[in-house]
């Protein structure tokens, strides 16, 4: 399919923004929804590998790993729309023809993410007193399948995204042999490389999870010392060894990029990647036990978001890189009819509701996790202030949107 064809599929109506927006907004948000991910990945399998042990120290572990998958999965499915509009947004063509070639598989995906939800929660309810190892293990089937259903929705949306770069080959799916095909009953293009990479990437930001977790108990003195440190030796395991497995693919990943893009594996945008995963390893090394004894310990996840920020960056670049280079199509060429309205409303929602309410959730998890165990926290009038400022804004919110549909409906 030549550029013109792809140039003609575009939305005529253009964009309200200049993509560079759209672009940038999709990197910070995808990296956001990919870590959620990760925990979500991470947590359900820690949970897997230790709710049927008799240990205690394990059983513990399974039970905290369950409600964080259980909560992750919430919060990935919810991050994961930004960056899925922003996609459709500047990219149009190619993901709406992905889609279409796919399509049985795209209703599918929400069908299976939500029975893989339902499977964690239906294994959740079923035992919440995991962390007893007195007590057996019931509907642990529940947990395997949900894992399995988790890693099936995220190869459905990396080929997905992988059909979109691969233009040339749309006819060929779409009618093999010279035969319409219109069912989207097939699957047709996958990199077994990226997918690798962004799986193995579940294990080095666990462990990262893991030491913030491990520095929360501390704080509020929620656990004694052999769990703190057991807790500490499994985060370093996976995030040393996840680490090294993650680059593995990611390298193997760069190797088989098409050989027009062969330069694109030392383009700074992957070496500042590499170098951040790097150092996010290497972090616990340099702190030793400040990451028990101080704040710091929320420094490993901190800056694996960072990494997985680049990571992001890095999957963009080169997804701008393919079109651009190797089909010809400039999303930057994309018609800009600035909608002025849409962009303020955006950002201020952004910044105002999300930035208050985010920060009274923050606020409370904070003070919750420095709190001694078995005493009660009481919010501050500060932080009760901020919470309330969150409701009046998200009902503000609410009546403007209601005010100007009916402006808009009337005219």
């Amino acid at each position: 399919m030549n550029s013109a064809m792809l140039y003609a599929l575009r939305d005529a109506a253009g964009v309200p923004s200049h993509p560079i927006v759209f672009l940038v907004l999709g990197v910070l948000t995808f990296a956001l929804h990919i870590a959620a991910v990760h925990v979500m990945l991470g947590g359900t399998a820690l949970a897997l590998v230790n709710a049927f042990s008799r240990d205690a120290m394990r059983r513990r572990l399974a039970a905290a790993m369950t409600t964080t998958a259980k909560i992750a999965v919430s919060v990935a499915v919810v991050l994961g729309v930004a960056p899925l509009l922003f996609v459709q947004v500047t990219y149009d063509p190619f993901w709406y023809t992905s889609n279409v070639l796919s399509a049985w598989w795209v209703v599918a995906f929400i069908v299976l993410l939500i029975a893989g939800y339902m499977a964690l929660y239906f294994f959740y309810g079923r035992n919440h007193d995991l962390a007893d190892a007195r007590h057996p293990v019931r509907s642990g089937w529940s947990l395997l399948a949900s894992l399995a259903l988790f890693l099936l929705v995220g190869f459905i949306m990396h080929v997905l995204t992988n059909q979109m770069l691969s233009p040339d080959k749309w006819m060929q799916w779409y009618a093999p042999g010279g035969v319409i095909d219109p069912r989207g009953h097939s699957l047709h293009d996958y990199n077994v490389w990226r997918f690798g990479f962004f799986i193995a990437l579940a294990a080095p930001v666990t462990g990262a999870w893991l030491y913030a977790y491990r520095r929360y108990l501390a704080a509020g003195r929620q656990a004694d010392a052999a769990y703190l440190q057991w807790v500490g030796t499994l985060a370093a395991r996976l995030l040393n060894f996840g680490g090294i497995v993650a680059l593995v693919f990611l390298g193997a990943w760069m190797a088989s990029l098409p050989a027009g893009l062969s330069g694109f594996s030392t383009s700074p945008v992957v070496l500042l990647a590499v170098a951040l995963l790097l150092l996010t390893v290497a972090l616990p090394a340099l702190l030793g036990q400040r990451l028990l004894q101080t704040s710091l310990g929320y420094a490993p996840f901190a800056l694996g978001a960072v990494a997985l920020i680049a990571v992001a960056a890095l999957r963009e670049v080169l997804r701008w890189s393919v079109l651009k280079g190797v089909h010809g199509y400039d999303v930057f060429t994309y018609p800009l009819h600035i909608d002025w309205y849409s962009n303020v409303l955006f950002f201020t929602t952004f910044a105002l509701i999300g930035g208050t309410t985010l920060a009274y959730f923050l606020s409370i998890a904070w003070k919750v996790g420095h709190t001694p165990q078995g005493q009660v926290y009481t919010p501050s009038p500060a932080i009760d202030r901020i919470g309330t400022a969150a409701l009046w804004l998200i009902g503000l919110w609410l009546v403007q949107f209601f005010v100007v549909g009916f402006i808009v409906w009337a005219r």
